[in-house]
């Protein structure tokens, strides 16, 4: 199974939502490759495009191995178990940590132009895979802070026990392929190039997120 782009993936994914019962539906793509997957499942549910923001903390040596992940404000995620099979303490962690917040809000002040309203919405957080979900899951809960009245993570594919732990952190997980033999997002997408900021930017104000 290999999806031909991101927006071949949001299709996809949209075809595993459009029928639910969306009460003022936000779509928020995490930046940056969720957003062409989000505007896609936006636009097949009538709903309002934003971007939800949270950069990945890597390991040592290993940077694409996410152990932990901040947003522009609040205390950063780690992942315990990977902490400890690396021997690591956050503190060991604290210079990435904050660079890391700092493209946070370089980010946020790019593709937001004002307050997003999250209260009483259901707030869909969608991105193009799910490989550890730590990124994820700063979205989510930044998201929980700001009282949706339903939260949901959707994604197109996603590593089969990442897309289980995630259920504890979101109303409801939605992921048409599952996968156990997960190993990178990239593997799943025929075309996988970087999404930039002046992509995430023109997706936004078309859809009328920005």
């Amino acid at each position: 199974m290999r999806f031909a782009d991101r927006s071949d993936a949001g299709r996809v994914l949209a075809r595993a939502l459009v029928d639910g019962s969306w009460t003022d539906p936000l779509v928020l793509g995490l930046a940056r490759g969720g957003v062409p997957v989000a505007a896609e499942v936006a636009s097949a549910l009538g709903g309002e495009l934003g971007v939800a923001v949270a950069r990945k903390i890597g390991a040592p040596g290993h940077p694409e191995y996410g152990i932990g992940a901040v947003t522009a404000e609040g205390d950063p995620i780690y992942d315990d178990a990977a902490l400890r099979l690396l021997g690591l303490r956050p503190a060991d962690l604290a210079d990435e940590c904050e660079a890391e917040r700092r493209e946070a809000r370089r980010r946020v002040a790019l593709y937001r132009a004002g307050p997003v309203r999250l209260e009483g919405r259901d707030v869909l957080v969608v991105d193009d895979g799910l490989a550890t979900g730590v990124t994820a899951r700063a979205a989510l809960r930044e998201a929980r802070g700001h009282g949706p009245r339903r939260l949901v993570l959707a994604v197109p594919v996603g590593a089969a026990d990442a897309v289980r732990a995630l259920g504890s952190d979101a109303d409801l997980v939605v992921c048409p392929h599952p996968r156990a033999d997960f190993r990178a997002v990239g593997r799943f997408y025929a075309r996988f190039d970087q999404t930039g900021d002046e992509q995430v930017v023109e997706l936004l104000r078309r859809h009328g997120g920005r």
